[in-house]
């Protein structure tokens, strides 16, 4: 007999707003979890992301391209037109209508609500730090900043060595900043 994985829950907005105002009246997570008839782990898992404190609501930027404007790109697509007109008829610079087109399939693929969410979820915040999807990668890193190597000659290295240059340019950054894994010149591996 062949033991399955339990089905992944999502839950929706209302039922995430939900259970922080339960959580924020004081009922236990076992409580919370009744009421969606789930295991509470799942309801921690929720809860915990944010340490237990309620997210403020997501928010577009005012600068973000809005899904009307994608709507206009998409047709401007279909109809032909130049990237400068696109973005003339828009009020916006021609390098971010070709940027919008660019990350989401080119002239030919680009369609406007898959735009729209997808840069939604590029949008979100904390972003994964590079050397955290790459354990390898964690530990040359830390081996290099152990022997004192700066932010720089790691970068350098890298770039002879291995990587993408947006990788790691990140990773410099990360090692510079002291963000993500990098902290105090050591990295946990």
């Amino acid at each position: 007999m062949q033991m399955g994985y339990p089905k992944r829950i999502h839950y929706s907005e209302a039922d995430k707003a939900l259970m922080w105002d339960r959580w924020q009246k004081g009922e236990s997570l076992h409580a919370i979890a009744r009421h969606f008839g789930w295991s509470h782990t799942s309801i921690r898992n929720i809860l915990s992301r944010t340490g237990g404190i309620r997210p403020a609501p997501r928010r577009r930027s005012r600068l973000a391209l809005t899904l009307a404007e994608r709507e206009e790109i998409s047709r401007g697509l279909v109809a032909g037109r130049s990237i400068r007109s696109m973005a003339r008829l828009l009020g916006r610079a021609p390098s971010t209508v070709s940027r919008e087109i660019r990350r989401n399939g080119g002239r030919r693929r680009y369609r406007a609500c898959q735009a729209d969410q997808a840069a939604w979820s590029r949008a979100r915040r904390p972003k994964v730090c590079k050397l955290a999807e790459h354990p390898a990668l964690a530990r040359l890193v830390a081996e290099k900043l152990q022997l004192e190597w700066s932010p720089r000659q790691l970068a350098g290295w890298l770039k002879r060595t291995c990587l993408q240059t947006s990788v790691v340019t990140s990773i410099a950054e990360d090692a510079w900043n002291g963000s993500g894994m990098v902290s105090g010149g050591s990295v946990p591996v």
